[in-house]
């Protein structure tokens, strides 16, 4: 076979239409549905929800309505609380959340349809339960004893008060995480979620196969790296000898460079005024101080920007979440975007088949066993 040119990683390969989310490198601009995310963020996480399972922004009347059964979806069994409780001790969050989605699979109804009413049926579902999962992941990752969904709660509100038994101080700068970590294009884990769907598999296997690619370090998980990262610093004074080393090393910094990106990622912009606003409120700006000099010197030396990863870490870090749950935060926001790209994929499927350079050779004369 012939290949003039092979694109490996899939990098500028346009492989279908969608009307979700556009991210556009050049000007560092990312689009959900029409809408900049500079302006979206001003919407509540369930108005954003709407947008994406409906194709409008909802009126009150509908933002109401939704609401209403998105909390009444946020119920799971016992059976499924129990296994978390019991795994998130030993086992990587991650792990465990993908597990638990996979459980709901005898617990959500109609998995086999592909009509649009019970994808996005199963989508809501979705959405209000793997926030409940999320959260007594982290609840059992800080050792204090499991906190069941309040429906008087927003859906930012309720995870936080699940989590850590404080809903309305840290509702407001959680609704806008979740918003910026909504939809980001043809990602790994959407177009895995999309590669899935494409089967005619169903949305619990397509999520969690999209979950099990976010757990990766060069995705999901980068954002804990980075914790890790500024952890080693530690202090202000080691931030340039730290980065110096780390460069003569050919080290990667964690948080940094972006494959589509090639100004500021926008949503690193909103993260760094939440990761300051939230060290001021806990009287610690140290991890937000040594993020700011090392995102300043890591552009005058390699001219790198900041991603989505580096500002949310110190964020979630001052917030109190324990760091190896870093990409739950992910994963509850981004089921928002996994679910919608697996209905716009059947609304219209293909299923997904690229093809691969063969470079395994030919003519081999095959020698049986008892004679090799």
């Amino acid at each position: 076979m012939n290949i003039k040119k092979i694109f490996r990683g899939l990098e500028g390969v346009v492989v279908d239409n969608t009307k979700l989310s556009e991210v556009n490198g050049e000007i560092g601009q990312l689009t959900y549905m029409g809408y900049d995310i500079d302006e979206i963020v001003k919407c509540q996480f369930e108005e954003v929800c709407y947008l994406f399972l409906y194709g409008k922004l909802p009126n009150i009347n509908e933002f109401n309505e939704f609401n209403i059964l998105l909390k009444s979806k946020r119920f799971i069994s016992n059976r499924i609380i129990d296994f978390i409780k019991d795994a998130s001790s030993n086992t990587h969050p991650m792990s465990v959340l993908r597990t638990s989605i996979s459980m709901l699979s005898s617990e959500l109804n109609g998995l086999g349809s592909i009509k649009k009413d019970d994808l996005i049926n199963n989508a809501i579902d979705l959405i209000a339960k793997t926030s409940t999962i999320c959260a007594i992941i982290c609840r059992s990752k800080l050792k204090k004893e499991i906190i069941h969904p309040n429906e008087e709660l927003n859906h930012s509100e309720n995870f936080l008060n699940m989590v850590f038994d404080k809903p309305k101080a840290m509702g407001n700068a959680f609704n806008t995480a979740l918003i910026l970590h909504i939809d980001h294009g043809f990602n790994a884990s959407t177009f895995t979620s999309r590669v899935v769907a494409s089967t005619l598999s169903d949305i619990v296997s397509s999520v969690t196969a999209a979950v099990g690619s976010l757990k990766g370090p060069l995705h999901g998980g980068a954002n804990v790296s980075v914790m890790k990262m500024l952890l080693e610093i530690e202090n202000l004074e080691n931030v340039e000898k730290w980065l110096n080393n780390a460069l003569a090393k050919k080290e990667k910094i964690m948080g940094f460079g972006h494959r589509v990106y090639k100004v500021i990622d926008p949503r690193a912009k909103h993260l760094k005024i939440m990761s300051h606003e939230w060290g001021k409120l806990t009287n610690n700006t140290k991890w937000f101080e040594i993020s700011d000099l090392l995102e300043k010197l890591v552009y005058d030396k390699k001219k790198l920007y900041p991603n989505v990863d580096f500002y949310s870490a110190s964020t979630y870090y001052s917030m109190g979440f324990p760091f190896d749950t870093y990409t739950l935060i992910f994963a509850l926001a981004r089921i928002v975007g996994w679910s919608s790209h697996i209905i716009e994929q059947l609304t219209n499927n293909r299923i997904i088949r690229p093809k691969a350079h063969y470079i395994g050779g030919y003519g081999k004369k095959f020698i049986p066993l008892k004679e090799r």
